[in-house]
């Protein structure tokens, strides 16, 4: 309301163009010189706007009563349903609205989109106005909906305003409410970001597994809007599994699979490290889960915390695809490669019916993200040459079936880059997901690697010999650096 736009007073006559901008410049003496004049203060531009509605948008007190005294209506609406009374609520002016209440105005009122006065003043936090209201006007519906089904209180969550969230709250709203849509309060704060409005929904307890008319729950909305923070504080906040036992059956009917179906164990003999949320294995409508669309979208952080927890990887989406196949669809390479290796190391996990670090029951020290860390810098460029310099167009193939890399997880590999060197890229990937999972293992790299070139036949790559022959020189640099990540 501050700055005036040249189309604000298309529509007007010279005098009554005048006279809104009088009026949205709080010229007072200019307005009293006009009104003299005999103009129209009635007068519209082309939305239907008056003078009025400036002067309550700004908050400009001594123009609202210059006008109301000289015949403006204090109910005029623009062709938006907007009042100088909303106006009032929506920019925050309590002095304006009590003025305005004073003069008759209509405390019932709504804007096209069934936004009352709660509405106004709650999307915008504005608690003093959301105080006057509850407080001096009478028969205030606390939860009206408008015409989204939307709530005061659903606007607060929506918009991230906490304060306002608190004092609906505080006066009694019904904070389990959803929108036409299906959406609760934790479902807007989630879709747009708002961290601590969706701590405060958490706190009052609101249902984490609820989901919406497309099936989704909040962390599917955070996931899909790519807020990591509030991913992980959904996922932080749902670390309970005892609840959810009760409903497996529909559970499994909705497509919703618990931690312990990657284990072929029973729920009683469920590792406590796999104490983690369910909500990513909730399916939308297109049954996509919340790693499918960070595998689709390319967004790694939260791609990391959802494998770290530990998910299904088998699930596919409406097409049939798992969420392996969407990344390597859509090219992210990072992504591809932190699948695979999430996925042989639950099948490490899972045969060796081992937890996780019991020092590190969250997982925080795991991680399947690229390797940058010093110790392993030199091993890496090892791994670079020979697979640059030494194996041969299909050995790295020969390699991976030998240390049990799926055909999924090969032809995810080859699918990014392709042309007569594209095997030496392939083959340096395949090789660096093979040494997270060593790591992982704690076994010796220089030994496993020797003995996979030994299976495909090179022995030649794995011995060293005084003529230096072959790669021995970089298998040297494997002994000597191997036992540093044993």
């Amino acid at each position: 309301m501050e700055e005036q736009l040249p189309w604000e007073t298309d529509g007007l006559l010279p005098l009554e163009r005048q006279l809104h901008e009088a009026t949205h410049r709080n010229n007072i003496r200019s307005m009293k010189e006009l009104i003299g004049r005999r103009v129209n203060v009635r007068a519209r531009n082309h939305v239907g706007r008056v003078a009025l509605h400036w002067a309550a948008g700004a908050g400009h007190e001594q123009a609202v009563r210059l006008l109301l005294e000289h015949g403006a209506a204090v109910d005029d609406e623009d062709v938006f349903g907007m009042n100088a009374l909303l106006l009032s609520a929506w920019f925050g002016h309590l002095r304006i609205l009590q003025i305005l209440v004073n003069s008759g105005a209509k405390i019932h009122c709504e804007n096209k989109d069934g936004l009352t006065l709660l509405h106004c003043a709650a999307q915008k936090g504005h608690v003093l106005i959301l105080a006057f209201i509850m407080e001096d006007l009478e028969d205030v519906a606390l939860d009206r909906a408008d015409k989204l089904g939307r709530t005061a209180f659903l606007r607060a969550a929506e918009h991230g305003q906490l304060d306002a969230l608190d004092f609906l709250v505080g006066s009694g709203c019904d904070h389990s409410v959803k929108d036409k849509e299906g959406n609760t309060a934790l479902h807007l704060a989630a879709g747009r970001g708002h961290l601590a409005v969706l701590q405060r929904l958490m706190d009052i307890r609101l249902d984490l597994e609820e989901r919406n008319v497309q099936g989704a729950s909040p962390i599917h909305l955070a996931v899909r809007h790519n807020f990591p923070a509030l991913v992980q504080l959904l996922i932080d906040a749902n670390s309970d599994l005892d609840a959810i036992d009760k409903r497996n059956l529909m559970k499994a009917q909705l497509g919703m699979y618990p931690p312990w179906s990657c284990l072929d164990v029973e729920p009683e003999a469920t590792p406590p490290c796999f104490s983690a949320t369910l909500s990513p294995w909730l399916l939308l409508q297109r049954q996509q889960t919340p790693l499918h669309l960070a595998a689709e979208h390319a967004w790694q952080d939260i791609a990391e915390m959802l494998l770290v927890v530990g998910v299904n990887l088998k699930l596919r989406d409406k097409q049939g695809k798992t969420a392996l196949a969407v990344a390597a669809r859509s090219n992210h390479v990072s992504l591809v490669d932190m699948i695979i290796k999430a996925d042989r190391f639950y099948t490490w996990e899972k045969d060796h019916l081992s937890c996780r670090d019991p020092s590190d029951p969250s997982g925080k020290n795991l991680t399947f993200k690229q390797d940058h860390q010093q110790e392993t810098q030199q091993l890496r460029s090892v791994l670079w040459q020979l697979a640059s310099k030494y194996l041969l167009p299909h050995e790295w193939k020969k390699l991976a079936y030998c240390w049990e890399f799926t055909e999924a997880h090969i032809q995810a590999i080859e699918q990014q880059w392709t042309g007569t060197k594209s095997y030496q890229e392939h083959g340096h990937r395949m090789l660096l997901i093979w040494l997270h999972g060593v790591v992982m293992k704690g076994e010796n790299p220089s030994k496993v690697l020797f003995e996979g070139l030994v299976a495909i036949g090179r022995r030649d790559l794995a011995v060293w010999n005084e003529a230096g022959t072959a790669c021995g020189g970089l298998f040297t640099n494997m002994k000597t650096h191997g036992p540093e990540l044993a």
